[in-house]
């Protein structure tokens, strides 16, 4: 096992956690103003990869517009998931959340399989970005620069909107408290609506990413990578932004070690270790290595 090998595992866990964070975070924004986990987080993942091929092979757009596209029909999707699905049953008990957000990630799977088919589609992206960079011994992809930059940038974006723009103010105010939040004049609908269209443009990046870099889409796509982006934001404390971004790269990171650096016979057993390092971190910290303990929102 030479040092290149393993700084080529390295690179491909920074990939694949950045890819985890940005799902993550989009759990996690959600769940710290309503408490409730959006089971169908994966499927608006699977809606931006299907968005950026459809923008690429049908509409010809180039690349960089078909991100933009990606992220105003993740941004739309999300909002109209939280006005149809989740804003008539607010305020009903935890469970009903988590039973509607589970219905409704297999209606869009079943509308997407009705539609499109089940049929995996190929996902090119530009000959420019799969030029290769050589960094002395590793060789690396400029689409996989690109993919750990862009999710750096987001990243970075949206740590500084939270914490320094009135908006996001009033967003962590909402997560606090709804009743103090609203009788400081901040309009709870909108900021909940908020979290949820900047949480799914992330995930519907994701999904940009994710077919950029494994070169195949399918409707069922999302499912495994949302239930591991769970996984994450868990990890890190879910909740928390900085616990999800950091949950990501943890868990990218290990699980690609896991695979890479074992022997082969071992590589069929990622999934149970992902679930596993699960059990692990909620037995000795149940609240993430960056969360807090929480009520139930009301």
């Amino acid at each position: 096992m030479t040092s290149t090998y393993v700084l080529s595992q390295v690179a491909n866990g920074l990939i694949l956690g950045s890819m985890y964070a940005l799902i993550a975070i989009g759990f996690s924004m959600i769940y710290g103003i309503v408490r409730l986990i959006n089971f169908a987080h994966g499927d608006v993942f699977t809606i931006g990869a299907f968005t950026t091929l459809a923008s690429i092979a049908l509409l010809s757009l180039p690349f960089p517009i078909a991100f933009i596209v990606v992220v105003a029909v993740g941004a739309f999707v999300g909002m109209l998931i939280e006005r149809i699905a989740f804003r008539p049953m607010r305020g009903a008990p935890q469970v009903t959340g988590f039973i509607a957000s589970l219905a409704l990630a297999i209606i869009l799977e079943s509308l997407a399989v009705m539609t499109i088919s089940a049929q995996p589609r190929t996902f090119l992206v530009p000959d420019y970005l799969n030029a290769l960079v050589r960094f002395g011994g590793l060789s690396v992809r400029v689409i996989d620069l690109v993919i750990v930059g862009l999710a750096i940038v987001l990243m970075i974006a949206l740590v500084l909107f939270v914490r320094f723009t009135r908006v996001g103010v009033a967003m962590r105010a909402t997560a606090e408290n709804y009743d103090v939040a609203r009788l400081m004049g901040i309009n709870i609908n909108r900021m909940i609506m908020l979290a949820f269209a900047i949480g799914s443009a992330l995930a519907a990046v994701s999904g940009f990413m994710w077919g950029s870099k494994y070169g195949q889409i399918s409707p069922f796509m999302g499912l495994l990578p949302g239930l591991k982006a769970f996984v994450a934001a868990v990890i890190g404390g879910v909740g928390s932004i900085p616990g999800a971004m950091l949950g990501g790269y943890v868990l990218g990171m290990s699980e690609v070690l896991f695979v890479g650096l074992l022997p082969p016979e071992y590589s069929g057993f990622r999934n149970a270790f992902v679930f596993g390092t699960l059990i692990v971190v909620l037995l000795i910290m149940p609240n993430g290595l960056l969360g807090r303990s929480t009520e139930t929102r009301a």
